[in-house]
């Protein structure tokens, strides 16, 4: 019975943002894993022919639909659109945008480019997705793809960190008034993907890479775009089906990581003899300091 739990045949999801890395990932998950699909992106952009060919190959019903998600007024309709097309029974909020720079350098344009498409998008689609939802009685589930930085603070980032904490609490709030229709509202925070989204921002990414890596606990790495799949498909699915207002962080411990002193402890050392038993203490590893919590 457990691979039933994440099973998706039958439940029809929309996608934003679905040409991009994590988007390419997500759509090609949520099809394997049953799901038919309305994959959305910007005008313009075309789906390459190795992913169209891989979404194929899933044979289950994939439509796409372009449209700009920064022309507000535009987007109850762009709902109701899809709609037509068929009920849905999933919404993954996962278009995004991001620049990077000082926060007395981010111009109102730059704000408002950030909000349009990572903050006012979900809101109003999943404001007419829920009320679809409502109306014919739908139990479905809206997650945003939301970012580690809707939890905690990064240089450079005010507008996009501005628009993720944003993104938080609007689900926290959706969760609560769609709750009693039995509808959930999750968030997935993921920490840098390694997607190339970010090669655009002004930094000595020679340096700043090694660096980062270095206060990632899980091997010391960027994750990869199908690493937000499971995820996903968990809030999705029924075994997720009691999880509600609830930010699942994906970042590889990085939050965690409150002092990164890892590299400045001594290496680690197995206590585990070829036997199975403990070895012998060492008498140097024994000594223990205090740390203030004041």
């Amino acid at each position: 019975m457990t691979p039933d739990l994440f099973d998706l045949t039958g439940r029809r999801v929309l996608l934003t943002g679905a040409a991009g890395g994590i988007g390419r990932a997500l759509a090609l998950g949520l099809a394997r894993a049953g799901a038919d699909l309305a994959l959305t992106e910007r005008p313009g952009v075309t789906p390459s022919a190795e992913f169209s060919e891989a979404l194929a190959a899933t044979t289950r019903d994939v439509r796409w639909y372009f449209h700009d998600l920064s022309e507000a007024e535009t987007l109850t309709d762009f709902v109701d659109s899809v709609w037509a097309d068929g009920p849905l029974d999933v919404l993954v909020n996962n278009a995004g945008y991001a620049t990077m720079d000082h926060f007395n350098r981010i111009d109102y344009a730059a704000w408002r480019a950030t909000m349009s498409v990572d903050l006012d998008a979900p809101f109003l689609i999943s404001q007419r997705v829920a009320e679809r939802m409502i109306h014919d009685r739908v139990q479905g589930r809206i997650i945003m793809i939301s970012s580690k930085n809707g939890l905690q603070a990064e240089p450079g980032l005010a507008h996009y960190n501005a628009a993720k904490g944003g993104l938080e609490l609007l689900a926290r709030s959706l969760a609560v008034e769609l709750g009693p229709h039995g509808i959930t509202v999750n968030t997935v925070c993921p920490g840098i993907v390694d997607t190339g989204l970010a090669s655009d921002f002004p930094l000595d990414w020679e340096k700043f890479t090694p660096y980062y890596q270095q206060h990632i606990p899980l091997e010391n790495r960027f994750a990869r775009p199908d690493e937000m799949v499971g995820p996903v498909l968990f809030l999705a699915s029924a075994a997720g089906s009691y999880v509600n207002g609830h930010s699942l962080v994906v970042d590889g411990g990085v939050l965690a990581n409150q002092v990164p002193r890892l590299q400045f402890m001594q290496p680690f050392a197995d206590r585990i003899d070829d036997s199975g038993r403990n070895r012998p203490a060492d008498p140097q590893r024994s000594t223990t300091t205090k740390e203030s919590s004041q």
